[in-house]
């Protein structure tokens, strides 16, 4: 009997998504575990991925399909035996409602480790497919270039936006960075490029993408149902940038630290002392979380994403580094998994690299508060009685007032600035 191919939940937000491409035709043969096709979500470009094998009998939606609800079937595989005859009659089942699809949404897969079981191996016609992400392939095709020339820089060999836009002015493509070598530039909220802007005089619309859609319904609905209060303090960071400079030039240092990794570390540490602050509302009870994971803010062409730094109370400064720097640059390239950037317990947004003094955020649901990061600057401070001159940088504190009271945002704060001024302690 046939079987239904569905747009899959591929995340707890997701409620429909954009069928990008297809890797397969009618026709084809195709194992479980194959990929059949590119599909846009509200956080990234996807990889969808076969569940049964067989012919693929039908493709129910057209490529470039926009706003293809959570579980609507869109293509239909043969059985052994079954030929397309099979189909006369043949009605794929109903779409249920996002919220049931989520329900039944299977949880994630392990990423894989050393020694892991390496993925089923694709089939001919899918090894020999270029990778390359649904934006580049988009830029290359108004461009009129022939992906198949192109050096891919991102995850896997993945053709990506900088690739295109390094064909077009005539440079050569770049060695992929590895994750230690994206550690030791700045990782958070870096600035995407800039579109071109329309002839003068003239204004356009742009697409909403599936991500920037969510992104302001996520936010709008944050703004209106979530009591938000803000806390501000100044922390004065020479200490902390003198050990910095220590680390990153000592002999043998293969690997640089940045401020945000100093930033993500004190935060974790202060969440641990104050673990009232880790906690989310719900109408059943406070969900007070076992562990402390951070959303780290990061600035890409379809709008922000928040990759996550899981267990970051129990990382040295080096780890954090390492794993920020490649969770960004896979971020930037579509290339995260659902589960890098889903049920982190606290969120960081750092504006400090573009001079921003200060700012306020807007908490994230279900999470209770976001630290907003502002830049490092040299300020007048008044010690022991006499002026003097330190470098300052103001971090504000966006509290969820269902969860998060005055006092314990107020200890939370004064955790992390007892790190950040004290950055030894983070060692021990």
């Amino acid at each position: 009997m046939p079987t239904t191919v569905a747009m899959p939940a591929l995340s707890p937000t997701m409620t429909e998504g954009t069928l990008a491409r297809w890797l397969v035709k009618e026709g084809d043969s195709v194992s479980a575990g194959d990929v059949i096709a590119e599909v846009e979500t509200d956080k990234a470009a996807m990889e969808l991925e076969a569940v049964d094998g067989g012919l693929v009998g039908r493709l129910l939606v057209a490529e470039g399909t926009e706003g293809v609800p959570v579980n609507q079937p869109i293509a239909v595989l043969l059985g052994d035996g079954e030929d397309a005859a099979a189909l006369d009659g043949f009605q794929p089942a109903p779409a249920m409602p996002a919220p049931e699809a989520a329900r039944r949404m299977p949880a994630p897969s392990p990423a894989a480790t050393p020694g892991s079981t390496p993925r089923r191996s694709r089939p001919e016609s899918s090894a020999k497919r270029i990778l390359a992400s649904p934006l580049a392939r988009r830029m290359a095709e108004r461009a009129g270039l022939d992906l198949s020339a192109i050096q891919g820089t991102g995850p896997g060999g993945r053709i990506v936006k900088t690739d295109i836009e390094a064909a077009l002015s005539g440079r050569a493509p770049q060695v992929a960075p590895t994750p230690r070598a994206a550690a030791s530039r700045a990782t958070v909220d870096e600035a995407p490029s800039r579109a071109p802007s329309p002839p003068a005089g003239e204004s356009e619309i742009v697409p909403h993408t599936a991500m920037r859609k969510t992104i302001a319904r996520r936010l709008s609905e944050s703004k209106r149902t979530v009591p938000h209060f803000y806390l501000t303090v100044d922390c004065e960071i020479d200490r902390l940038l003198a050990m910095r400079r220590e680390f990153n030039e000592r002999d043998g240092a293969d690997h640089r630290i940045s401020v945000n990794d100093f930033v993500v570390r004190a935060a974790a540490l202060a969440l641990r002392e104050t673990p009232d602050a880790n906690a989310s509302w719900s109408d059943d009870g406070m969900i007070r979380y076992g562990s402390v994971d951070i959303s780290v803010a990061v600035a890409t062409d379809a709008g922000l994403i928040a990759p996550i730094v899981r267990n970051a109370d129990r990382k040295g400064l080096r780890e954090i580094s390492a794993e920020m720097g490649d969770l960004a640059a896979r971020a930037r390239n579509g290339g995260l998994r659902p589960e890098e950037y889903r049920g982190g317990t606290f969120s960081i947004s750092n504006l400090g690299m573009f001079g921003v003094r200060e700012f306020s955020a807007i908490v994230n649901p279900p999470q209770s508060a976001i630290l907003a990061v502002g830049a490092g600057e040299p300020r007048p401070v008044v010690k022991d009685g006499a002026l003097n001159v330190a470098t300052v940088t103001s971090c504000t504190l966006s509290c969820d007032h269902r969860v998060v009271d005055g006092a314990v945002g107020a200890r939370l704060l004064a955790a992390f600035k007892g790190f950040v001024e004290d950055p030894v302690t983070m060692l021990l």
